[in-house]
């Protein structure tokens, strides 16, 4: 990973308290302009962050499959749906479908996913700093932060901006 992508990781790790708290807030009384503010922070970021250099998201944590992802999945590699769940998912202790593992078995050497085009739509949707009612997923944001460099600077730029 990129040097400047594990240090925006490293400062929303190191300012963990800090960052919850800001997080806590906007979740309680959310500023008016929010969502405008925070997608605007979100293509800032998206465009000057190469995700390929990173992919720290794929290595470690699992999104949601959701049926349809799996469906949709299972009928790009050819297998049936139960055979796919069996292979690569597993359930987790809130009745998700996720990952096995990590690194995600899908993602190649080069730091492409193999299953791109088919992905499911929790890594279509990553790292969600792009939503409409962003204060109401703060607690998966304030994970996301110590994980995603995009979601890192976001939170960072926000907490700037309204602080």
């Amino acid at each position: 990973m990129q040097e400047d992508y594990q240090d925006r990781i490293n400062k929303a790790k190191s300012n963990r308290k800090s960052v919850n708290s800001f997080l806590k807030k906007i979740n309680k009384k959310p500023p008016n302009n929010l969502d405008s503010k925070a997608l605007e922070f979100h293509h800032e970021v998206s465009d000057e962050t190469d995700c390929l250099a990173c992919a720290n998201c794929c290595k470690t944590t699992s999104p949601i499959f959701r049926p349809i992802d799996v469906n949709r999945i299972s009928k790009h590699l050819n297998v049936k749906p139960s055979d796919f769940f069996d292979q690569y998912l597993k359930e987790d202790e809130d009745g998700d479908m996720v990952l096995k593992q990590s690194p995600c078995h899908f993602l190649g050497e080069d730091n492409k996913c193999d299953i791109y085009s088919v992905r499911p739509l929790a890594c279509r949707e990553y790292p969600h700093t792009d939503r409409k009612k962003f204060h109401q997923i703060t607690h998966l944001t304030a994970k996301n932060t110590r994980l995603c460099p995009i979601a890192a600077e976001v939170v960072e730029k926000l907490r700037l901006h309204y602080s």
